[in-house]
Order: C-alpha cells, then structure tokens, then sequence
C-alpha cells in the first residue's frame, strides 16, 4: 500500500505502523484463541484478512483517484462515488495486480490454512503472553510517537491533535489512521488549538497606517457589531471565546476598488479540474481572453483538501476552511450564510439561481446550495441535457442562460463538470467529442484526453459571452472563475509534459487561473499569492458590499493586508517567501529577510484560521454574532 501511494518505506512512520499493527495482529490472534474448532478458526481468519484486504485495496484505489485517502465518513457516503463506477472499474483494472497481491494473504489461508492452525487451543499462560504482547507493543508505539517531536504534523501531533488522512498514514499507517477515525467519529472529537487572542483593535481611525495629514481616514470593510456587548452576555465559553478572536482582528480597509463593479450582475463558475495548461491561445481562446484581458493573477492557487473534492468548491463560495472528517458543503446547510454571493445579492433584490451539470444531490448540493440562497437545478430535478459521462458544460449553458439574462440585476452560479477524470478517448464523453480538435498535437493520449474536455468548457464560456454581448450587458456584468482542485486525475508526467517543465509536487501543481472580467475593462497584473478563500471578500468588495471582512477566512485581493495562502499540511505562501512543512524549511524571496518566530507566527494565524472555520460550522456563528449589531 506505501509503495503504490505515500511512497514512504523506510522511515520512522514505518516504524511506528509495525508496532501499532502488531498490537492489532496479536490482538486479533486473542480473539482467535477462544474459538476451539478448527474449521471456525480457519473461517474466521479468512474472514479477517478478506476485510482487511477489502480496507486497503479499497484505499490504495481511492488514493488513485483523490490523492488521499478516505475518512470513514466518506465511506459511510459511498452511494455518490458509485456515480463513477465505469472509472473505479478502469482504476482497478490498471492497478489489478496490486489488488490481487492485497488478497492473496486471504487466498493463500484459504487453501492452505486450515493445515497450518493447531488443533489444540492455546493455554491460559500463553494468552497472558499474548495480552502483555497487545499492551507492551502498542505502548511502544506510544513511546516511538512521543519520541517523534510534537512539532506540526509530527507523529505526536497526528495521533493527539490533528487530523489529516494522508500524513497520518505516512506517519501511524493505515489501521492506526482508521482506529483514530473511528474513536474520534464516536467520541465527536475536533482537533485542539493553541489559541491566542491579541488585544481587540478598537479605534480604527487611528490606525498606524493611517496618515494623519491625509484628511480621509480609512474606512473599513465591517459591520456595527457591538462584540463588548456580546461577550458580556454570552454564557457559552466556545462563543465567547470566537467573539474574543474576531474582535481581535484588523479588518480589511476599502480601497480604490470598492464599489467599482457595484449594481453589476454576476456569473460565478467553479470550473472542473482547470490548471494553467488548459490555457491555450489556439486551444481554448476564450479561456485565454478572460485570463489576459482582466484582473490576472499568475500566483492563484487551490489546494487539494482532505475529505472530498468538493472542499476546493467550498472554499472558493464561503471564504471558511473546510472542517476534517465532514462533508462541510452538507454541513453548512445547517447553519446561516449571510456573506456568500447568493444570499447578499438575493437580499438586493438580485434574481439568484445556481447549476450543476451532474446528479443534483451530489455532495448535498440540493440542501447546501438553496441555504446559499439559490434557485438550483441539477440533473434529476430540472436541468435537463444529455445523460453522458462526464456531462457537457457548453449544453449546460445553453439550456440555462435564458433563465436569469434577462432579468436584471442577476448572479448565477455554475458548477461545471466537462473537465472531470478519466483522461482517455474510451469512457469521457467529452474527450471523445472534441478529439479531432487536438489529435494534431504532439502530446500523449492522456494529455490530449485532458485538453480536450476543457475545450468543452471553452465552448461554453464563448457561448456565454456571446449571449451576454447580444443581450447586450456584458459591460456590466462580472464573470469570475475559479476551479475546484488541480486535475488529479492527470500523471504527473503528464502535468509536466503539458506544462513544458517539472511541476513543484508542494506548491505550484495547485495552481490555476483565477478569472475577474468585465468586457471593456482595463487589465491589470496582480501578483500577489492568492488562493479560493480570497474570492468572496474581494467580489464583496468589487461590488461595494456590506459585509464584515473579520468574519471571513480570506482577504479582499486588493486591499493592503498580508497575503497568505496555506495547505493542507500547513505549508504556506506569503509576499516574503514559501514555507514547505514536509521539510520543513522557509524559503523567502529574493531580497527579503524574516525574523525568527515568522514561521511560527504565520502558523498561529494558520491554526486560527483552521480552528475558528470548524466552529463556525459547528456553532452556527453567523446567526449568533450579528445579532450584535447595532
């Protein structure tokens, strides 16, 4: 399983697996031990290895797919993955002989087991033996995780305080990484913070950044949120606590791009698998337009989260951090969302509708999109185009514009789904359909297969500006795109090979365009680290909202705060450099200089960050803190 997927072998976290499963192992030789028929021993052992055959096969083919491993909650929703049984079927059958040597422990005591288990039952003194062996072998695990450091994503760190599939098999193996899933599903567990909360920033018309020459002072991207008033009466401490945090923080100030776009409708799209390669003069020209003609930004990346692909989504309509170990889209449907587009438009009277051409109630959309304040249509309950795999974003269009264009002022929000995995000519319809358009290049098939589901996404935006231009307001409507997640499902030979150089595996294979156009508008480089949660603070901004930027993850791309872009494992980018958690060394850029607690100050507004986006999820934040207004 480490050699088809995290590639570590031999390290310390291999070490500490073998402990671990050997705790496990003897534990269930005990279990076997007070079975005294040969033949039920026999079926039970089968039995044992068949399923945990089943954990790990299951897992190395997930990894495939998502390039992580699942959390038992997404199991526990495996209905929608079987939505993409044609691809789990090709998956399986390219990594067949890894499946068949994952099972042949199971196949090999089927026939010859039953002459390998003793007949007699093993005595009481041996069992002692054995429950000593199950305690003294997981205790020096426990002893190899203390001994790791308690450093962030160290072993120690991973079993007792976070949660992150992928390291944590790197670090505890697989069988420890579910055990510690399982406990933490049933005790409700979350992962532990070290908050700190600096003193509240009160008066901000005496900001140090202010001139006191200038007779404008700055104002600020808030609402009239008496905190003081909340935390005095709030008896729940977690509440409390979050009222403490974000009165703490320095809000984002309005700037020269406030309200520039304001009255303006809106096209939201969350465009499939889109990397920078898709981006072709010849290829894709329309994608190329609207990435060089407005707002570009060559520095914009989503990272790939853990728990499903829909995380990227997520971030990029929420401005929050997804929560580990849920589906946070379904969650949010529980909870009140006042600052995404859908629900601050609607509240302007703008008319709000949503798309997604796959099942409607993939990933929940049904219940988080309509909390988001959409009319929403899906496959399965009113969007009604071909029943093709992957579905095609230009029919999408097509079927759909014709709903909100002419009913000003409007936002509608896209999901595509053309430029989905697998990349062949065999099963993805879309490929197949724009084939002849890049069988010229001298790219391999998989390259290929990919370039040509994006043409498909090409088509659909060249329709979409057409038909805003005929009905002649596109200069007064904002399209922005921005993608999900990288295209995974792409070798990273084949990443490479489409982009003319060696992809950094860390940071840079998440990068993607970051679309923010208006026709007529004048372009404009911005080249600072931004990533999904910085979108809706900025579209807020464009539009000359009224929204609370404390209340956000992200930041309003334009305004003067610190940019920070952060991953999964907390690697981060900032204007001064890039810090890679998995070696953990901080690369700063050119000319500049940091001073020794940088790091660790960056990595305590990442854990906030984190921290404070779960709770809000859980807690139901919005609803209480602006009842604070006054």
């Amino acid at each position: 399983m480490r050699i088809t997927t995290v590639k570590s072998v031999l390290s310390y976290g291999y070490f500490i697996s073998l402990l671990f499963n050997l705790s496990f192992a003897a534990a269930l030789f005990f279990i076997l031990s007070f079975f005294a028929k040969k033949l039920l021993k026999h079926a039970i052992s089968v039995i044992f290895l068949i399923i945990l055959a089943i954990i790990y096969s299951s897992q190395i083919i997930y990894y495939q797919f998502f390039r992580t491993f699942y959390h038992l909650y997404s199991a526990g929703n495996a209905g929608q993955v079987s939505d993409f049984w044609k691809d789990i079927l090709l998956v399986t059958g390219n990594n067949f002989h890894w499946v068949i040597l994952v099972f042949s422990p199971a196949l090999i005591f089927f026939f010859l087991g039953r002459k390998i288990i003793p007949k007699k039952s093993i005595n009481h003194k041996l069992k002692v033996l054995i429950v000593l062996l199950i305690i003294g072998s997981h205790l020096t695990g426990l002893l190899a995780v203390y001994r790791g450091g308690k450093y962030t994503n160290s072993p120690y760190d991973l079993y007792f305080k976070n949660s992150n599939p992928l390291l944590s098999v790197q670090n505890l193996g697989l069988l420890t990484t579910i055990r510690l899933d399982f406990q933490r599903i049933v005790t409700n567990w979350t992962p532990t913070v070290d908050v700190f909360i600096p003193d509240p920033v009160n008066n901000r018309d005496n900001d140090p950044d202010d001139n006191d020459d200038d007779p404008k002072k700055k104002e600020y991207n808030v609402l009239n949120i008496d905190f003081n008033y909340l935390i005095e009466n709030e008896k729940d401490e977690t509440i409390k606590l979050m009222h403490q945090y974000f009165q703490s923080l320095q809000p984002t100030a309005k700037n020269e791009y406030t309200g520039k776009f304001q009255g303006y409708n809106l096209i939201l799209i969350t465009a499939e698998s889109l990397a920078p390669y898709a981006v072709n003069k010849e290829i894709t020209p329309t994608l190329y337009k609207l990435v060089h003609e407005g707002f570009y930004f060559p520095n914009f990346y989503v990272p790939l989260w853990d728990v499903s692909t829909s995380d990227g989504e997520y971030m990029g309509l929420t401005s929050l951090i997804p929560k580990s170990g849920v589906w946070s889209f379904r969650a949010s449907s529980e909870i009140s969302l006042p600052f995404v587009m859908g629900n601050q438009l609607k509240k302007l009277g703008y008319k709000t509708v949503a798309y997604h051409n796959h099942t409607y109630t993939y990933y929940g959309r049904h219940l988080s999109h309509p909390n988001m304040g959409y009319e929403y249509k899906g496959i399965g309950n009113g969007l009604n185009v071909k029943k093709v795999w992957p579905a095609s974003d230009l029919e999408m269009m097509e079927v759909t514009v014709d709903e909100y264009i002419h009913n000003e002022p409007f936002h509608a929000y896209y999901m595509t789904v053309s430029g989905h995995l697998q990349y062949n000519f065999i099963g993805n319809s879309m490929a197949m359909k724009n084939r002849k358009l890049v069988e010229h290049l001298p790219l391999s098939t998989q390259a290929k297969a990919y370039l040509a589901t994006q043409i498909e996404l090409d088509k659909a935006l060249e329709y979409l500006l057409s038909r805003l231009e005929k009905a002649g307001i596109a200069e007064r409507t904002l399209i922005v795109m921005s993608t999900d997640h990288y295209p995974y499902g792409l070798d990273h030979d084949t990443i490479d090979e489409l982009s003319g150089f060696y992809v950094d595996r860390d940071f840079d294979i998440h990068k993607s365009p970051l679309i923010m156009y208006v026709k007529g508008m004048e372009g404009q480089r911005i080249d600072d680290p931004v990533w999904g949660i910085d979108i809706i603070p900025t579209i807020s901004n464009l539009m000359g909202l009224e929204y609370d930027s404390r209340l956000l993850m992200g930041r309003d791309i334009f305004s003067d705060s610190e940019p920070l872009v952060f991953f999964r494992n907390m690697s981060f980018i900032t204007d001064k450099g890039r810090y890679n958690a998995r070696t953990k060394k901080f690369f700063p850029n050119e000319g500049v200089e940091v001073d020794d607690d940088y790091v660790e100050r960056i990595s305590r507004i990442i854990q906030n960050k984190i921290y404070f986006s779960r709770l809000i999820l859980e807690k139901d934040y919005y609803s209480k803190v602006l009842q604070g207004i006054k």
